[in-house]
């Protein structure tokens, strides 16, 4: 077969382009430190490694996310910590103001500090996070949650849902509270609250209430204890109404006297009138719904009032009874929100662990697709440019052959 000069050179010139083009390529990957330069390099291995890269930018994300809800948990719990500072405060005042020493310019002195305490608790209520958004507002966080209207009572405008965020793949978090969640809720666990009617004229005072037998048919339902004169003229009958009727009656004697109805028992002091009432209810019910704000609301009132009478001083007694208990619960409340903030702070602290393994295990993936084996790769330009020599040379020496040098 005849081989003209021209193919010769053609194909000594196409054997040193290719080998040019290794060289050059085995250049470019040590100079970038990657095997995969251009998609050509390896199809399959670009189209995994574009996967992975966004699997790295997306667990990016969630990373960014968590730092937020870590901000705004650590601040819902610090406020929330404040909170409970002030209800114990509250609650210590009240104790104070509950010794009969006390005289009606001493009770008006603890009403002051009261209500310096009933305004912290707004400010703390309506308190914002660092981006300006309310954290007690759920998704209406564009206006403090709490204001008080033309009658001076603190109203809740927010809406009832928590703020959440995306914080992984699998999971959403509340990092904020709704403030009807810590302020006009109580605890699943709240037991029941006796209140009674504003309207009394007689001077009964109420105290120890307690749960004698969960697992009465009743138990759980409100009631009323209503006090009558007897039929005589003389003395008074009370008589206890629950949701079907009446529970339970008998002649009062007062002075300590305890009555029991519903699973539950409470101990009364003091001379009635006709139609007074004393209502009792679980905290959080109907009937005796749950707002930290209307219960300093009532003891601040009741206690800038002078208690002269009678019927004064029980009314004092029994508000004073009544917002203990009741800031009993609203403090276990707090402290069940906080609790569940720290919960919270903890899972995100769970979560950046696995999404740091999880980022640990892209970056491997992602270098084992296309990172280069410097040792590999040095040996390889070694070869191709021992190749590309060999090639330069066989064209130097093809290129000055000629049948004319022989002739």
């Amino acid at each position: 077969m005849r081989i003209s000069s021209v193919t010769m050179f053609e194909q000594s010139t196409a054997s040193m382009n290719r080998q040019q083009s290794d060289f050059l390529r085995v250049g470019q990957q040590i100079a970038s430190g990657r095997k995969v330069v251009n998609p050509s390099d390896d199809p399959q291995a670009a189209a995994r490694a574009v996967g992975v890269d966004q699997s790295m930018a997306i667990n990016e994300q969630y990373t960014n996310s968590r730092v937020s809800a870590r901000n705004s948990l650590a601040q819902t719990e610090s406020v929330l910590n404040s909170v409970s500072d002030a209800v114990t405060r509250a609650k210590t005042l009240l104790v104070q103001a509950s010794s009969d020493t006390l005289s009606d310019a001493d009770r008006q002195s603890i009403s002051s500090e009261l209500k310096g305490v009933y305004e912290t608790l707004i400010g703390q209520a309506n308190a914002t996070d660092g981006n300006g958004r309310h954290l007690f507002g759920g998704y209406k966080d564009d206006a403090p949650p709490f204001f008080k209207n033309d009658s001076g009572v603190v109203e809740y405008r927010g809406d009832a849902s928590a703020r959440e965020q995306q914080v992984d793949a699998s999971r959403r978090m509340p990092v904020a509270e709704s403030g009807q969640a810590i302020f006009q809720s109580v605890a699943s666990n709240a037991s029941y609250i006796a209140k009674a009617n504003p309207d009394n004229t007689g001077n009964v005072t109420f105290s120890g209430l307690s749960v004698k037998d969960s697992s009465d048919a009743s138990f759980g339902a409100s009631f009323t204890v209503r006090f009558e004169e007897n039929a005589a003229g003389e003395g008074f009958v009370y008589r206890v109404d629950g949701p079907e009727g009446e529970l339970a009656s008998g002649e009062y004697t007062g002075e300590g006297q305890q009555i029991a109805f519903g699973g539950v028992s409470l101990t009364l002091t003091g001379t009635p009138a006709e139609g007074d009432a004393i209502s009792v209810a679980r905290a959080g019910s109907a009937e005796q719904p749950a707002d930290l704000f209307k219960t300093l609301e009532a003891v601040i009132g009741v206690l800038e009032n002078p208690a002269g009478t009678d019927t004064e001083k029980a009314a004092l007694r029994n508000t004073l009874n009544t917002s203990m208990r009741e800031l009993d619960n609203a403090l276990d409340n707090v402290l069940t929100v906080r609790a569940s903030a720290g919960a919270r702070l903890n899972e995100l602290d769970v979560i950046d662990a696995v999404g740091s393994n999880r980022m640990m295990n892209y970056a491997q993936t992602l270098s084992d697709l296309v990172d280069l084996d410097y040792a590999e790769a040095i040996s390889e330009y070694s070869l191709r440019q021992v190749g590309l020599q060999a090639s330069q040379r066989t064209f130097v020496e093809m290129k000055s052959m000629s049948l004319f040098n022989y002739m």
